[in-house]
């Protein structure tokens, strides 16, 4: 087979030019959405001090040398995470980013090593106030990129239509026929041997050593996502606490986050949180996941100490994440993110 034909080959850019000048327009309409409602862009910087410390999360460390010729330890961000919240403990209230961030052991059809992420906090507004935000966003690249229906693998979804709502406990229940709380006793830890027999029971591989939140993921990719966001988009919400990330647990229900997640023809979009204020709590997640990720990995990403003092200088807010390439792909019809980033990583 003869490798297809470089970037800068002028007739292999006509074929992606299309989508990639409808990739601009959604940018520049995105930008216009935001600055109408009274955001702040701002440029977060990609070196920090810790690329995140989410147990598969996994950073690329930088050769930061100082100017007496030392190794300054610095990683290339995986989110714009740490250094927005760091400007809402500074008194910023309604910002957005529209940066590169950087990630290793990623590169399927869905994923790159270097990819562009939207990412937006409102402080004082509940969760509904983003899943209302993640609607119009879907919209509006829909829209300006003349589709009328999203398409991805023979799954479509109207992206004018309101998502739907769900929560996880009900997705579950739908698409895998096991009940979350049946393995989620309240005030109790998660039943991890429970929810291995269910998930056995209908088929699913399970590990001797996996945790409950190893099989809850396995459940969630084989089984659920692919369900999602099918005929429409779907916000998926009430995750469990054990997958609260950096979100707040419900005082409603404790075994529940307050996170929800946008999902279009199976393809996750967008993750939001009502963002977490506890630094201790923050810290103890942090280091249970770090723990897990050098049991799987053999190493951690270090923390960033400034990053947990902001957290509790922090008004009450919400934020959201969002996959601009995979929003950009489903919008033009493309079959990989690569396929609508103007220069990818090369293979």
């Amino acid at each position: 087979m003869s490798a297809s034909p470089p970037l800068w080959n002028r007739d292999r850019h006509a074929e992606r030019r299309a989508r990639l000048r409808a990739r601009q327009r959604i940018t520049s309409f995105v930008r216009r959405w935001f600055g109408a409602k009274g955001f702040v862009e701002i440029d977060p910087a990609a070196l920090q001090p810790s690329p995140g410390n989410e147990t598969h999360l996994h950073g690329l460390r930088a050769g930061l040398v100082g100017p007496d010729g030392a190794a300054q330890d610095a990683w290339l961000h995986t989110s714009p995470e740490f250094a927005m919240k760091k400007l809402l403990a500074a008194g910023e209230t309604q910002i957005f980013a529209l940066t590169h961030v950087f990630r290793n052991r990623e590169r399927t059809a869905l994923h790159a090593p270097e990819f562009a992420m939207l990412e937006w906090y409102r402080v004082g507004a509940p969760l509904a106030t983003l899943m209302e935000d993640c609607g119009a966003i879907v919209a509006l690249a829909a829209h300006v990129a003349g589709a009328r229906i999203f398409a991805f693998r023979g799954r479509e979804a109207s992206p004018f239509e309101p998502p739907e709502r769900l929560t996880v406990r009900d997705a579950f229940l739908r698409h895998a026929r096991i009940d979350l709380f049946d393995s989620l006793p309240p005030g109790r830890a998660p039943d991890a041997a429970l929810f291995a027999r269910q998930a056995e029971a209908m088929g699913l591989r399970v590990a001797a050593d996996d945790t409950w939140s190893d099989v809850f993921s396995r459940t969630l990719s084989e089984r659920v996502e692919p369900n999602l966001g099918i005929g429409r988009p779907t916000i998926l919400h009430a995750y469990p606490a054990s997958e609260a990330a950096l979100a707040r647990v419900s005082p409603a229900d404790p075994r529940v986050a307050e996170r929800f997640e946008l999902y279009a023809c199976g393809v996750e979009l967008a993750n939001a949180f009502h963002e977490l204020t506890d630094p201790a709590e923050q810290r103890r997640r942090f280091e249970t996941d770090m723990a897990e990720q050098r049991r799987i990995y053999g190493a951690s990403a270090p923390i960033d100490e400034d990053f947990l003092a902001a957290v509790g200088a922090m008004p009450d807010a919400s934020g959201a994440a969002l996959g601009f390439d995979r929003l950009v792909m489903l919008a033009t019809g493309a079959e990989r993110v690569e396929d609508v980033q103007w220069t990818p990583v090369a293979d």
